[in-house]
């Protein structure tokens, strides 16, 4: 499985904006699917945005229009990118990768995301 490193979470007050990063210790380029997961104190982990293989991407409907998820294969990297924050979005965020259909995900150990009002 490839290992993945979260990294630029923080503190923000609402209306400010955040980029996460995750690298993988291998290619992306050819992962199924690419993307982030969020998980609040007693919530279950749920998907916020995702890249498909083909560049099919999926948002949230509670992200969309704010958020914004991107890949540098190069660098085996995806971001994503989060404007006008609110409270609601406080989580740890999650990178996910699934390198094919039958494969399980591998999942980075997640960053945390506190956005004060």
């Amino acid at each position: 499985q490839v290992q993945l490193v979260e990294s630029g979470g923080g503190s923000v007050q609402a209306g400010g904006s955040l980029r996460l990063s995750c690298t993988a210790s291998g290619s992306i380029g050819s992962m199924y699917t690419i993307g982030w997961h969020r998980q609040a104190p007693g919530q279950q982990r749920e998907m916020v945005a995702i890249m498909k293989i083909g560049g099919i991407t999926t948002y949230a409907d509670s992200v969309k229009g704010r958020f914004t998820i991107s890949r540098d294969n190069a660098k085996n990297a995806v971001y994503l990118q989060m404007n006008s924050l609110m409270p609601e979005d406080t989580s740890v965020y999650y990178c996910r990768a699934r390198r094919d259909i039958i494969s399980q995900p591998s999942w980075g150990q997640g960053t945390q995301v506190t956005v004060s009002s």
